[in-house]
């Protein structure tokens, strides 16, 4: 029983110390949504290793599971989640203590059915919500949401609300169909930012070139609209056995050509994290206003 209290006592004392961390932040976090047109692209894997990279590089990174029904943030990275955004609401916690921890450090918040429901929330719990969330501006340097595939209207009210939109395709005609469907939707929603494209499981780089080419050239001819080139992953057995075994091959593998170009994608965003860029309203108070509008 000591020691059941004495590992209890550590917990608040950390969730303390976390929040009394918040008041020290001045800057708020980048929020990079992870997306992909279809399901079966490799999203989650990417999200998950980006995350760790990231966080190797010394920044505080929070992952959230926003992708209902397959929600597998937790089994890519081995470890297990006991609590949903629902029990924001359901138990009163607080968004520190639905919090897990994950490799490296890197926390993990899983939506849950908390996601599905937020389009059918009242005010109040909205606003619950909402707090809750803008925490995590302070408390992290970046917040990385991993999307449902395809597009719903909670999938797009996240993305709308994002700083980046990172989509995720691969070489197969129906990635590249389904991934061109996601940035119509986000031009009709009039999404202002650039989306950065990752060509995942390329044999090499020429054809992943050749994919993105693809996917910018129908994006400019029919959407007006260019997208960027993140990087390619290229196809590797070293990526199913790191999802088998669930470590992540950033840490599996660390000097795999898959983790190196992971890197390379994950200093990409520190560098842009370096140079300040003021934001008209934080991603919460976005969130906020696309729940709450009355046409979807």
């Amino acid at each position: 029983m000591a020691d059941q209290a004495e590992k209890l006592r550590k917990i608040m004392d950390k969730i303390t110390q976390e929040k009394q961390d918040i008041s020290t932040k001045t800057s708020k976090a980048k929020i990079i949504s992870v997306t992909s047109g279809k399901g079966g692209v490799g999203k989650t894997n990417f999200t998950i290793n980006l995350a760790i990279s990231l966080k190797q590089l010394g920044y505080e990174v929070v992952v959230v599971d926003a992708d209902i029904g397959l929600a597998n943030v937790d089994i890519i990275a081995g470890t297990i989640t006991k609590h949903t955004i629902s029990d924001l609401f359901t138990e009163n916690k607080s968004i520190f203590e639905i919090m897990t921890e994950g490799p490296k450090g890197i926390k993990i918040i899983s939506g849950g059915s908390g996601i599905k429901e937020l389009s059918s929330f009242n005010e109040d719990n909205l606003n619950r919500f909402i707090v809750e969330i803008e925490k995590l501006e302070y408390y992290s340097d970046f917040i990385i949401i991993d999307t449902g595939a395809g597009i719903n209207n909670n999938v797009m009210k996240f993305l709308m609300a994002s700083d980046e939109v990172v989509l995720v395709i691969t070489p197969d005609p129906t990635s590249l169909t389904d991934g061109y469907a996601l940035l119509k939707a986000l031009t009709m929603y009039n999404y202002k930012n650039k989306v950065k494209i990752v060509v995942n499981m390329s044999e090499n780089k020429k054809e992943a070139d050749e994919v993105f080419n693809k996917l910018n050239t129908v994006s400019n001819k029919f959407l007006q609209t260019s997208v960027d080139f993140l990087g390619f992953i290229n196809s590797s057995s070293i990526v199913s056995n790191a999802v088998r075994n669930q470590r992540p091959f950033v840490l599996s593998n660390p000097n795999s050509s898959v983790s190196k170009k992971i890197n390379i994608i994950a200093l990409k965003f520190a560098n842009q994290e370096e140079v300040e860029i003021k934001k008209d309203k934080s991603f919460s108070q976005k969130l906020k206003e696309l729940f709450l509008r009355k046409d979807g």
